[in-house]
């Protein structure tokens, strides 16, 4: 459920460009953007560890193979999201000492998924409602 919610405003904020046009949200993505590198750095190693969880739960494959797909789909939209959204506070302290080469292939990395940010950001949305919805169904 968390992950689902947190998964919708992930969303919000990747595809805040065009969400902002919507009468009414607006204010939300203001009120989210004040927040935005914090909670997509925490969006990234949230992410990175549903996809480290996903792969150590491979047994799920055989009798829940939708929900262990969609467990790793999320992990990978959300570690996606969350590099794009907190990558000024990644560089500041996950990259801060590392090597010219590192600092270039995130670099490298940034730039490759912010051509596809607002496609992640939907997917974002639809991942994180089939969560909730998800939630109630099955568990």
């Amino acid at each position: 459920m968390i992950t689902g919610v947190a998964l919708v405003v992930l969303g919000i904020l990747g595809a805040a460009s065009v969400i902002a046009k919507k009468p009414g949200m607006d204010e939300v993505v203001k009120k989210l953007s004040q927040y935005q590198g914090w909670i997509g750095f925490v969006g990234c190693l949230w992410g990175v560890w549903t996809i480290i969880s996903a792969i150590l739960n491979l047994g799920w494959l055989g009798t829940l193979p939708i929900w262990w797909i969609t467990y790793l789909a999320t992990g990978v939209v959300e570690a996606g999201l969350g590099f794009i959204l907190g990558y000024g506070l990644i560089q500041q302290y996950a990259l801060a000492k590392a090597s010219a080469e590192v600092k270039a292939k995130a670099q490298q990395g940034y730039q490759k998924l912010v051509s596809v940010q607002i496609p992640l950001g939907y997917a974002g949305i639809a991942l994180g409602i089939w969560c909730i919805i998800g939630n109630f169904m099955f568990l």
